[in-house]
């Protein structure tokens, strides 16, 4: 019984400086994480911090692990009941651009604000974050062709090349959202993903989706 009360105790420590933690980085960074200044935030000393992670790369590994739980839940978890196709791939879209905010975290997203950081250290860190971005373009890549196959879009799409355009969408929609502050970031994501979808559609549907991306423009205006 006191075994199970320590375990327990031990793991909501665990999951408070996790908590505690990612909100830190989506502030200032995962960089802006420190040891001192986390186990302030859950009210540990920094001795106790180490009884968890043994370093600050440790740390930072872990809250990218952490982040990518949180964004699953919110951006993948809820597309996953829209019917197979196109239509999967605009839900992922939709609840993939400003997702931090809406999951409740102060800042912006940790891992894309972990590009930047990180863009010319050689470290773990890096590494981690290499992997979460890949294995994440490989999913939208397979949500993509998905779409391909179901005859939603054209059959010659570079499948790569439209992954490449949609994560540089959602680059521009970060900066503009927490960097400018800008108050048409969502708007203006959602028309560009909308334009390269249509560029994107089969032979004979463009027409037809010409008019209804038109009408869901003016319906966000309105």
């Amino acid at each position: 019984m006191l075994f199970s009360r320590i375990v327990t105790r031990a793991a909501s420590t665990h999951a408070r400086i996790l908590e505690r933690g990612l909100a830190l980085s989506s502030q200032r960074g995962l960089d802006g994480v420190t040891l001192g200044v986390l186990a302030d935030r859950v009210g540990i000393s920094k001795s106790g911090l180490f009884a968890h992670f043994k370093s600050k790369d440790d740390v930072q590994i872990e809250l990218l692990d952490y982040s990518s739980q949180l964004s699953g839940s919110h951006i993948i978890e809820p597309a996953m009941s829209e019917p197979d196709g196109l239509p999967r791939l605009r839900a992922v879209v939709r609840n993939w651009f400003g997702w931090a905010p809406r999951s409740g975290l102060p800042g912006g997203c940790p891992v894309a604000a972990g590009m930047f950081e990180f863009d010319d250290v050689e470290s773990p860190v890096r590494d981690k974050i290499a992997a979460i971005e890949a294995e994440w373009r490989l999913f939208l890549c397979n949500l993509v062709r998905r779409a391909v196959e179901l005859g939603q879009l054209r059959e010659n799409l570079e499948v790569e090349q439209f992954v490449w355009e949609l994560n540089g969408i959602y680059l521009a929609h970060h900066t503009s959202q927490r960097f400018l502050r800008s108050p048409d970031a969502d708007q203006r994501a959602a028309a560009a993903f909308d334009a390269l979808v249509e560029r994107s559609l089969r032979v004979g549907k463009n027409r037809k989706t010409k008019d209804s991306i038109r009408r869901r423009g003016k319906s966000r205006a309105g």
